[in-house]
C-alpha cells in the first residue's frame, strides 16, 4: 500500500512540528537549507524532504542563487486552515458568553 501525499492535504503537512517550526523561521525572512538547519537535531537530507514538502503544499517557495537553494514562506495556502479554525472561533466564543452569564446570575 502507497503512502498518501502529505502535500494533498495542508492539515497533513503543516501536523508534523518540524515543518511547522520550518514555517516558523521562514516569518523572518528568506533563508538558505543550512541556516534553516542549525536548530535541529537532523541531517540536512532530512530537513530538505521536509521543504520538498513544504513546497510541494505551496507553503514555501524556492530560488536559486548560485549554488544555494534559498526558501521563503508563502503563507497563503494557511488561509484554508484559518477560514477552517473561524467556524470554531465563533462557536467557542457563543460558549464563552453562555458561561459569563451563567457565572452572573450566581
Amino acid at each position: 500500500m502507497s503512502r498518501p501525499c502529505a502535500s494533498a492535504d495542508i492539515f497533513q503537512v503543516i501536523a508534523d512540528p518540524t515543518r511547522r517550526a520550518l514555517l516558523d523561521r521562514l516569518r523572518t525572512g528568506e533563508q538558505a537549507v543550512k541556516q534553516l538547519a542549525e536548530p535541529f537535531a537532523m541531517s540536512l537530507p532530512a530537513i530538505s524532504q521536509h521543504l520538498q514538502i513544504l513546497c510541494e503544499a505551496g507553503l514555501v517557495q524556492m530560488r536559486k542563487s548560485g549554488r544555494k537553494r534559498l526558501y521563503r514562506l508563502n503563507p497563503e495556502p494557511l488561509k484554508q486552515v484559518s477560514d477552517w479554525i473561524s467556524c470554531y472561533e465563533q462557536f467557542w466564543q457563543n460558549k464563552l458568553d453562555a458561561l459569563g452569564n451563567y457565572l452572573e446570575e450566581d
